[in-house]
């Protein structure tokens, strides 16, 4: 349990620093920050993946992230709950569109169902 710590101003995800206590809603710290999970192109916060002293790494949802501050992250969940996170799960998946392959049958066949001539990535 953290009593009374000042967390400091509140600061945007792109300047999350690794190593910063995570405080379930309980007040209990669950974690330090490992790294934050973005999409920083599309500005798209993701979520956070902690470093736990029991469960190893576990990641936290943006829903689940209440507050992010210069010396504190704020969690919407109690630290029952934290124990319970998942661990992450690695890179999302990218996907392309060729125009060079956007023709014939198949390209028709996709336009026509709302399917799309999208191709995963590596």
């Amino acid at each position: 349990m953290v009593d009374d710590m000042d967390e400091g101003p509140p600061i945007a995800y792109q300047v999350l620093e690794s190593g910063i206590p995570v405080l379930a809603s309980d007040g209990e710290q669950v974690g330090t920050v490992h790294h934050v999970v973005a999409a920083p192109q599309q500005d798209i916060f993701h979520g956070i993946v902690i470093a736990t002293p029991a469960h190893g790494r576990r990641f936290v949802e943006a829903a689940d992230v209440e507050s992010l501050h210069e010396h504190g992250v704020d969690l919407r969940i109690d630290s029952a709950a934290a124990q319970s996170l998942p661990e992450p799960g690695g890179a999302a998946p990218v996907f392309g569109e060729d125009a060079g392959q956007m023709k014939g049958w198949s390209h028709w066949k996709h336009f026509a169902t709302g399917r799309g001539d999208w191709k995963r990535e590596g």
